[in-house]
């Protein structure tokens, strides 16, 4: 299944990180995980959108810091 990563930018806005095939296995491991790391960068997982008309699953990611 396609899977869009949308991260959550300070002022509200939503900016797309990536899009791409993720197996069965790793869709449903998002029932056991909190955080996701992509392209180096930490995230937060906030929630997420089944798109039918898309055939897709879209992703809200907060960043966290890296102090």
């Amino acid at each position: 299944m396609s899977v869009i990563l949308m991260e959550k930018m300070p002022d509200g806005t939503l900016r797309q990180i990536e899009e791409r095939l993720w197996t069965m296995n790793m869709i449903t491991s998002l029932e056991h995980v909190n955080y996701i790391i992509v392209g180096s960068q930490e995230y937060e997982t906030v929630e997420g959108r089944l798109n039918v008309d898309l055939g897709k699953l879209e992703l809200l990611l907060v960043p966290l810091r890296n102090e």
